[in-house]
């Protein structure tokens, strides 16, 4: 056990050299015959110490990624396209303290978090939705260029970016029966496969920039945070700017975005954090992001391609949405052969004809987007307003800028619908696809959300590819389903408008759907961020029967929503409160969830029962109201010295 213990020292020395520090102080056969020294010693004993490098060999495939809830959220950043976006930023910062920055590049991989306790290596997660992700940690355990154990003893989590380097990739293609486009995607499907030998083919790594969580002592800036991370034996880019005002940040950015075509690793922008981790905290986040850093996005991408057809789809509300079917053209490291258009209006405004060659954009890896058209405007064929479904054949329905099929039978309005319905914030239905609501439309004529809970096996039992295992797991995730929480089950029911922050709201102004449904639309409007139109599809929605009868059916199959408790104290404890007028540092939706999060309730007008207002610039006939009623009055100056405390 002793010449095992002084190998794995030995060889973990040599790794960190070889991978970390790119600066190996042995040759490869040397590392070799210790290696092979290791291994036999380990067969022999029948036992292998916890860090021992003969654990980071691909094992068998595993059946499926768990869940794992990260002690502390991670968050995604803010991005910027515009120096004057970052000197908003910079103006905000400002009005808390004067900053140093940090400027880093940004990495086009894929966010993993790794977790220690006392020293050792517990687990790999990828990002997921922030507060959960999924537990990658028998495909992590293949990457060479992080530590499996390190000097710091208390729990720890250390957020990195997994990326394949430009190099390896090209030469993975050089022999590779199906190449891979771009570096992204191959790192993202290395990770997130379920074959750890096919991760460890891919040969990727883990560039580290940030400790999410500590459980003893603390780190007082973000270029500590770099040093710790050194010192521990991660490994970190070795750009980190140190930059005293916003234009030192500009040109830290314009070093990036021509240095970037220089190195070995995809980037998309460059980072900007606030240096200093006690004014962080004071500034703190919003729901999606911290307030105290910022992405730089570099330009996107653009190309020319002919349009060779436009397929009309049709989406869960039954709207239909164009997109162009375009010859294959290489653009981000990505072959692109559709792109998007937003209704028939666009197509007439950007003189979009069959046949024409058109200009493209792509994004942040979303689907790329039809600017306009190239060339001779007369070129092509004229695109036809349908006046028919293309799936059902029902009279097209127009209303304002858009076109809809009416029928909510419409088999890609169903499928759309369930695949809305199962996601994980909604239902969060494990192992329930599109995919799988296109087989079961077919097979056992699954039309309405109820028809899921009334599923069993011996519908199922026939359908190609249902064998008993996924039959099982499927009808287990569908019963586990029926515990939801509140806010994604609106969410689920698909309401026009409104997506997963809206739903958030709705749920913690309304305790449940009785509350909800019999809702004025000016109540609804009220929320926060919901608005006139909004609140009116929501009011419509529940006003249908038909609506209204399936809810009830879902409640009887035993979907039972419920409503997480809420913050009961905080400096905004047992007070009523009212925002008006506009706030320089919040929007009025960011403020509404400090409050809550503080204990307080949000409402929507002044009335003898408010006890607070939070009063903005251009603040009108409420703040005139809280007056005459004499209801406190503070400004957003107050508000934060209230936040501070």
């Amino acid at each position: 056990m002793d010449r095992m213990r002084e190998l794995v020292d030995i060889l973990n020395k040599y790794a960190y050299e070889y991978y970390v520090l790119d600066n190996p102080s042995v040759s490869d056969a040397e590392y070799d015959k210790l290696y092979d020294e290791l291994k036999k010693l380990e067969e022999e004993k029948g036992v292998s110490l916890f860090d021992s490098p003969t654990k980071r060999v691909g094992g068998d495939p595993i059946s499926s990624f768990s869940k794992h809830e990260h002690i502390n959220r991670l968050y995604s950043l803010d991005k910027s396209v515009t120096y004057e976006q970052l000197e908003a930023f910079d103006t905000r910062i400002r009005k808390i303290c004067e900053p140093t920055y940090t400027v880093e590049y940004k990495f086009d991989g894929l966010t993993i978090c790794l977790t220690y306790d006392d020293g050792k290596f517990v687990r790999a997660t990828t990002r997921g939705n922030g507060v959960t992700g999924e537990d990658v940690t028998a495909q992590v355990l293949t990457i060479k260029s992080f530590p499996l154990s390190i000097s710091y003893k208390g729990t720890l989590e250390v957020q990195g970016e997994a990326i394949i380097r430009l190099s390896v990739l090209d030469k993975y293609n050089q022999t590779a029966d199906e190449p891979l486009k771009n570096a992204r995607n191959a790192v993202a499907g290395a990770i997130r496969n379920l074959d750890p030998k096919i991760t460890e083919k891919r040969k990727p790594e883990i560039l580290f920039y940030n400790v999410n969580y500590m459980s003893e002592g603390s780190i007082d800036s973000q270029v500590g945070i770099f040093d710790f991370l050194k010192e521990n034996g991660f490994k970190t880019f070795d750009y980190l700017k140190i930059c005293a005002n916003i234009e030192e940040v500009k040109a830290a950015v314009e070093e990036i975005e021509v240095e970037r075509n220089k190195i070995d690793v995809l980037t998309d922008g460059a980072v900007i954090k606030l240096n200093e981790v006690k004014y962080r905290d004071i500034l703190g986040y919003t729901d999606k992001f911290p307030r105290w850093a910022i992405a730089f996005k570099f330009e996107a991408e653009e190309a020319e391609t002919l349009l060779k057809d436009v397929k009309w789809q049709v989406g869960r509300t039954g709207k239909l949405t164009p997109l162009g079917i375009l010859k294959a053209v290489e653009l981000g490291g990505a072959t692109v052969k559709k792109a998007t258009l937003n209704n028939y209006g666009d197509i007439v405004r950007k003189k979009i004809r069959i046949g024409c060659n058109v200009l493209i954009r792509r994004s942040n890896e979303v689907i790329p987007e039809i600017l306009g058209a190239v060339g001779d405007e007369s070129i092509g064929e004229i695109v036809e307003k349908p006046e028919f479904c293309p799936y059902c054949n029902s009279k097209i329905v127009e209303v304002g800028a858009n076109l809809f099929c009416p029928n909510t039978d419409c088999r890609p309005r169903v499928i759309a619908k369930f695949a809305n319905f199962a996601q994980k914030d909604g239902m969060n239905i494990d192992g329930f696809s599109e995919k799988t609501a296109d087989l079961l439309y077919d097979k056992v004529n699954l039309r309405k959300f109820s028809d899921l809970y009334e599923l069993n096996k011996d519908d199922l039992k026939d359908i190609e590819g249902f064998q008993d295992k996924k039959i099982s797991n499927l009808l287990s995730a569908i019963q586990k389903s029926k515990n939801v929480r509140f806010s994604d089950f609106i969410f689920a029911l698909g309401i026009e408008g409104v997506g997963k922050k809206t739903s958030k709201d709705i749920a913690k102004r309304f305790c449940d759907i009785n509350a909800l449904s019999s809702a004025t639309v000016e109540e609804l409007a009220d929320i926060p961020d919901v608005g006139a139109v909004i609140a009116d599809n929501i009011s419509r929605f529940f006003a249908d029967k038909e609506n209204s009868e399936e809810i009830d059916r879902l409640f009887s199959l035993g979907v039972t929503p419920y409503t997480e408790k809420q913050a009961t104290e905080g400096v905004f404890s047992g007070e009523k409160v009212v925002l008006t007028g506009s706030l320089s540092d919040f929007t009025r939706s960011e403020a509404a969830k400090i409050i809550e999060d503080l204990g307080g309730e949000v409402v929507g007008s002044v009335s003898k029962n408010t006890t607070l207002v939070v009063a903005g610039e251009s603040a009108g006939s409420k703040l005139d109201k809280a007056k005459k009623l004499g209801v406190k009055i503070i400004d957003e100056y107050q508000f934060k010295l209230l936040l501070n405390s």
